[in-house]
C-alpha cells in the first residue's frame, strides 16, 4: 500500500514557517475552517518583527453570532488590506530582499475584494507556497462532507483521501484521541517544531515565532532552506 500523508488544519493569516513546514510534509493539505472562529488567535492575527520588538498584524473581523465558523467570518473593515500593506513596508521597506517581492505582494494585498477572512487566508497561504516551492494540493474540507464529532471527522478525511498517515501540530495531544486512528488504520506523525536555523533578521533578538513574511524579506529565494523539510 502506498504511504500518503495528509494535514488539516485552519486556515491562518500570513503563518509562521513551521505553518509551511506541515504544508510541505503532507501530499494533501485540507483547510478546515467548519469549525467555529476563535477570537484572539492565529486566524484574524499574526506577529512581525520590528525595530521595537514583536508586534501583532491584526485583521478586524466581525463576530455576528454564538459559533460563527471561520468560513463564515468576515472582515469588519474595508480598507484593511491597505492598511497593511503600509504597515509591512513600513517595517521591511529596508529588508535585504523586499524590492524582489515588493510587487508581488502588493498586488496581492491591493486586489484583495472578498470580505471572507477564509478566502483571504487561502490566498496567502497559497502564494507564499508558491514562493517556497511547495507543490502540496491544498484543499477545502467542505469538498469531503465530514461526518462526525471532531476526532471522527479527521479520522473520516484520512479515509476519503486514502491516507495512511495523519499529520498533526504537538499541540493537538491535548485533544486527538490517538485509538480511534489505530482502530482505523491511521498513523499519526507529530510534527516537531524544534530545531530550525537562525538566519538575520533586521533586529535582534532573534525571534522564530513571526510570520514567515520576515523570512522571505530577510532572506529571499534562499527562504525554503530555513524550513525543516528542505533539509531533510
Amino acid at each position: 500500500m502506498t504511504s500518503k500523508k495528509i494535514a488539516i488544519s485552519q486556515s491562518n493569516y500570513i503563518p509562521w514557517k513551521g505553518y509551511f513546514d506541515m504544508i510541505n510534509m503532507a501530499d494533501i493539505f485540507v483547510i478546515y475552517d467548519e469549525v467555529q472562529y476563535t477570537k484572539n488567535d492565529w486566524r484574524n492575527r499574526n506577529i512581525l518583527k520590528t525595530k521595537n520588538g514583536s508586534d501583532w498584524i491584526t485583521i478586524s473581523v466581525k463576530q455576528n453570532k454564538l459559533g460563527q465558523t471561520i468560513d463564515e467570518t468576515e472582515v469588519s473593515f474595508s480598507k484593511w488590506n491597505v492598511k497593511h500593506w503600509k504597515t509591512i513596508q513600513a517595517i521591511y521597506g529596508k529588508s535585504p530582499f523586499f524590492k524582489d517581492y515588493k510587487e508581488r505582494f502588493e498586488e496581492l494585498y491591493l486586489g484583495i475584494k472578498t470580505p471572507l477572512l477564509s478566502e483571504i487566508n487561502r490566498r496567502f497561504i497559497s502564494e507564499i507556497c508558491d514562493i517556497l516551492d511547495i507543490k502540496t494540493s491544498i484543499i477545502d474540507s467542505r469538498e469531503l462532507s465530514l461526518k462526525g464529532n471532531a476526532n471522527e471527522r479527521l479520522v473520516d478525511a484520512c479515509e476519503k483521501l486514502s491516507a495512511t498517515t495523519y499529520l498533526s501540530g504537538p499541540a493537538a495531544k491535548a485533544y486527538i484521541n490517538e485509538s480511534i486512528f489505530e482502530k482505523n488504520s491511521i498513523l499519526i506523525e507529530w510534527i516537531d517544531y524544534s530545531g530550525y536555523k537562525e538566519y538575520k533578521q533586521m533586529w535582534n533578538p532573534f525571534e522564530h515565532r513571526v510570520s514567515v513574511l520576515d523570512l522571505i524579506f530577510n532572506t529571499g529565494d534562499q527562504a525554503k532552506t530555513f524550513l525543516k523539510t528542505f533539509n531533510s
